[in-house]
């Protein structure tokens, strides 16, 4: 890559689309024209040729070697983002089911996930964070989650609000239904634990375009007969997600992240080690200054993806975006729905880019404390 194109570049904290690893994006750039084996690109070619199911079957035996799934499990590649799972998850596991789905709302998104829910079947929620403004995570004598509950839904991270479970949620034999968009691959997970995780790539896995929903097999036999045919679980198992043409391009770069984690990062345990590395040098900043920067959660459900905070000082916040931005520190304006900052840092964020930025918050700091 040329140097002025590096240089060009920022440090994107944009909490998605969101910043991918720039060797991947390389090897985007390289292969563009032309897929190697293939004479065409990989816009061009027929989902149905043998090159691109090469490359469908590369990215799902990575996401299992990663995750540490065995054939027990099903990988899917759909479309229509963790909006349309909030709906397909209770249209093919509750639709018809006398037992409640329990939810565990610890914000936004979670929140959203519930009213599809409540369309489909009988919902109990467990908890809702609402009244603390969904600053913390439940403790567990907060939860009384039943083992026969349809399942158990959680969002494992809340981008909004900048929190996050560390450990994967015991249900007590419950399926455990977990929304990962925004963490997904950041960590290793107790995949034993899982009944279903689902994740739209483009916050920390590749490209918007594609989602990728892991389910335990056994659950596929919940799915009713009569769903239309591309809400149905068990129609995109049996046809190895090609019942439709499948989102190739994003597909075609998610296993190049994958790629990206296994050879060049090491698997998810290095991941995770560099992602904690990463958020604890912004949050020892919020922590040196916790009268000038408000961080909102509390310090042990603190989100490794995104972390969220306020300044004490409101009028400077645009003037805080403004100089950000002109030292190449794009995207940290907070979500519309709270204001303040989110920086998203994602596993293709560079520690350069995380210092660079902790350095600013200390200086910017000094100035006007």
């Amino acid at each position: 890559m040329a140097t002025d194109t590096v240089q060009s570049r920022v440090f994107n904290f944009s909490a998605g689309p969101a910043v991918m690893p720039l060797p991947v994006l390389e090897r985007i750039r390289e292969e563009m024209l032309c897929l190697p084996g293939a004479g065409a690109s990989i816009l061009e070619i027929s989902h149905r040729s043998k090159e691109y199911i090469a490359v469908q079957q590369q990215a799902k035996q990575r996401l299992m070697r990663l995750l540490g799934l065995d054939d027990r499990f099903e990988v899917l590649f759909l479309q229509g983002g963790a909006r349309l799972q909030f709906s397909m998850v209770p249209i093919n596991l509750l639709r018809g089911r006398t037992q409640p789905a329990q939810y565990v709302i610890t914000g936004s998104w979670g929140k959203k996930a519930l009213e599809e829910a409540q369309k489909e079947g009988p919902v109990e929620v467990v908890y809702d964070g609402k009244s603390h403004n969904y600053s913390r995570l439940p403790d567990p004598s907060e939860l009384s989650l039943a083992a026969d509950a349809s399942y158990v839904h959680i969002t494992s991270n809340e981008t909004i609000q900048g929190i996050q479970f560390q450990t994967d949620l015991d249900t007590g034999g419950a399926p455990l239904v977990c929304d990962a968009s925004s963490d997904f691959l950041c960590r290793p997970l107790d995949i034993e634990r899982y009944g279903v995780i689902y994740a739209c790539a483009q916050k920390n896995a590749g490209p918007a375009g594609v989602t990728v929903v892991v389910i335990r097999k056994e659950l596929l036999e919940r799915t009713p007969d009569n769903l239309p045919g591309y809400l149905s679980y068990r129609n995109h198992a049996e046809a190895d997600s090609m019942w439709n043409t499948p989102p190739t391009f994003a597909v075609y770069a998610l296993g190049l992240v994958a790629q990206w984690l296994e050879e060049t990062v090491g698997g998810l345990d290095k991941m995770l080690e560099v992602n904690k590395r990463k958020a604890a040098r912004l949050y020892e900043v919020l922590d040196a200054y916790p009268t000038f920067y408000l961080g909102h959660a509390r310090p042990e459900d603190r989100s490794l993806m995104n972390v969220t905070f306020r300044l004490a000082q409101p009028e400077l916040e645009a003037e805080f975006l403004s100089q950000a931005a002109a030292q190449g520190l794009s995207g940290l304006k907070g979500h519309r729905s709270v204001g303040g900052m989110r920086a998203s840092i994602y596993n293709a964020m560079p520690i350069e880019g995380v210092a660079a930025l902790a350095d600013f918050m200390r200086e910017f700091a000094a100035r006007h404390a």
